[in-house]
C-alpha cells in the first residue's frame, strides 16, 4: 500500500482495490483554528498565544489551555504539542496537568467542554 498525490486527492492504493480519500488536514490547519478558538473564548490576541515569553498572565493561562486542547482534542504527543507552540515538552505535561486540575472549576468546564466539541466538529477526522 502507498499513497500518491492525484491533484487535489491523496489516492490509497492496495493491490486488491483502489479508493480516493480526503487529504489529512495538516496540523497548521489544526494550529489555526485552535488558536482562533481559544483566543476567541479567552480574549486574547493570537499572537499572544504563540509568544517566545510567558507575557500575562490571562495570555499564559489560554496558552496552556491551547496546548491541553491539541494534546486532548488532536491527539498529540507532549513533543508534538511543544513543537507547535515552542515549547519544551515538560513545559507541555505541566500545562495539560494545571488545566486539568482546574476543570474542578464548572465555568471553565464548561469553557473547555464546548472548546472540545467545536475543535472535535471542525476536524472530526482527529478525534
Amino acid at each position: 500500500m502507498f499513497h500518491s498525490s492525484d491533484g487535489n486527492k491523496t489516492v490509497l492504493r492496495d493491490k486488491n482495490h483502489r479508493r480516493d480519500i480526503k487529504p489529512p488536514l495538516t496540523m497548521t490547519h489544526h494550529r489555526a483554528t485552535l488558536e482562533q478558538a481559544v483566543a476567541a473564548a479567552f480574549g486574547v490576541p493570537r499572537e499572544e498565544l504563540l509568544a517566545p515569553t510567558r507575557r500575562c498572565a490571562p495570555a499564559a493561562f489560554a496558552r496552556q489551555v491551547a496546548m491541553y486542547l491539541a494534546h486532548i482534542c488532536y491527539g498529540l504527543t507532549f513533543t508534538q504539542v511543544g513543537e507547535l507552540f515552542a515549547r519544551d515538552r515538560t513545559t507541555v505535561a505541566h500545562a495539560c496537568a494545571t488545566v486539568e486540575d482546574m476543570r474542578d472549576d464548572a465555568a471553565l468546564d464548561r469553557a473547555l467542554a464546548a472548546l472540545e466539541k467545536a475543535l472535535s466538529a471542525a476536524a472530526p477526522e482527529v478525534a
